[in-house]
Order: C-alpha cells, then sequence, then structure tokens
C-alpha cells in the first residue's frame, strides 16, 4: 500500500468517525470558523486548564477534507500548552503554503501530515485550514 493511499484513508477515517464531533458542555473558549468560499463551517470547543488544552471538540459541517483536518488537529493539540499548539498552528499553515517542507520539523505535525498535498489543490486549501485559523483566531482572544 502507497503512502498517499494510507493518507486518503486516513482522512476518510476522521471524516466518517470522528471521535473530536461532539459537544463539550463545559468549554471555556468556543469560536466558529466559516469558509464562505464552500461552505465549511465549524464551531471549535475548547476546554482549558490553565496554559493547556484539556479537552477540545467540534460541530459542524463540511466537506470530507475540513472536517479531517479538525479531528485531526483536535488529537494533536489535546494535553499540549497554547504556546504549543500555537507553534503546530503556525507549522501546519507553513506546511500547506510549501514554505517548510524539513520533515524533522513536520513530524510534529504527526497525522496532520496526511494533509500535506492539498496544497497541490488551491480550491481545497482553505478547507484544510479553516479549523487551525479557528484556533488560532480562539486562542488570539
Amino acid at each position: 500500500m502507497d503512502l498517499n493511499s494510507v493518507y486518503t484513508e486516513l482522512i476518510m477515517e476522521h471524516n466518517k468517525n470522528s471521535r473530536n464531533k461532539k459537544e463539550l458542555e463545559d468549554a471555556d473558549i468556543r469560536e466558529h470558523g466559516h469558509n464562505p468560499s464552500c461552505g465549511d463551517d465549524i464551531t471549535l470547543e475548547l476546554k482549558l486548564d490553565g496554559d493547556y488544552i484539556e479537552d477540545a471538540a467540534f460541530n459542524g459541517s463540511g466537506c470530507a477534507i475540513s472536517q479531517a483536518s479538525t479531528s485531526i488537529m483536535i488529537d494533536l493539540i489535546k494535553g499540549k500548552s497554547i504556546e504549543e499548539s500555537l507553534e503546530l498552528v503556525d507549522t501546519f499553515i507553513a506546511m500547506i503554503k510549501k514554505e517548510i517542507d524539513d520533515q524533522q520539523e513536520l513530524r510534529k505535525l504527526k497525522d496532520a501530515m496526511a494533509l500535506k498535498n492539498i496544497s497541490n489543490m488551491p480550491a481545497r486549501v482553505k478547507c484544510a485550514v479553516l479549523s487551525w485559523h479557528t484556533l488560532k483566531e480562539a486562542l488570539g482572544k
């Protein structure tokens, strides 16, 4: 099985069976993100413990890429500090913009590396980065 097939499977699995798509009743932060060009729409919810993201979840609708990207991002940020999470956002966006390709740097993204090839599909870039921009906005408040 080639790497692209593995990545495609990962994206489809996160889209279909996301354990992160739920409501956090005790969320400290709720941030809405919307992509008017395609209709992707998410609400990101974060539960903080000091400067750490204790839990996160999302609700919303959109294409497989936006939903999978959000779920993968949530898996990555749970238990991380706000500072670490913002660094991951910057790394992810730089990867999508093809500004970095250092494998050592990208390894921090874990499963989010599955979205690297989205950068070759300009119409889908906004789908992949919606949740990451939403997280940055939420943590910047």
